[in-house]
């Protein structure tokens, strides 16, 4: 016999772990950018604009299904790609 409460929770989807998910997208784009700054080296540029698009389609799936609870997140989320975007703008000049 199949436990219905526990396969209908299952199906929740609340959020969490898209916000997680873009989290952990911008840490990574934030250390790739680091990186690729302090080496200047154009794979390693590359790498780092991937990352950071990778996170602002993440982040822009997330805008799309908020609850509209994680306003500041999402907000905080946009100003840390915008430096990670910055940053790398300026290293490749």
């Amino acid at each position: 016999m199949m436990d219905n409460n526990n396969t209908q929770s299952q199906d929740i989807h609340t959020g969490y772990n898209d916000l997680m998910q873009v989290e952990v997208s911008i840490q990574s784009a934030e250390k790739m950018v680091g990186s690729a700054t302090m080496s200047l080296d154009p794979e390693s540029m590359e790498h780092a604009e991937r990352a950071i698009s990778n996170a602002r389609s993440l982040l822009n799936d997330a805008k799309s299904n908020g609850t509209g609870m994680d306003t500041d997140f999402l907000q905080n989320a946009e100003l840390s790609l915008a430096q990670c975007e910055h940053q790398l703008s300026e290293a490749k000049k």
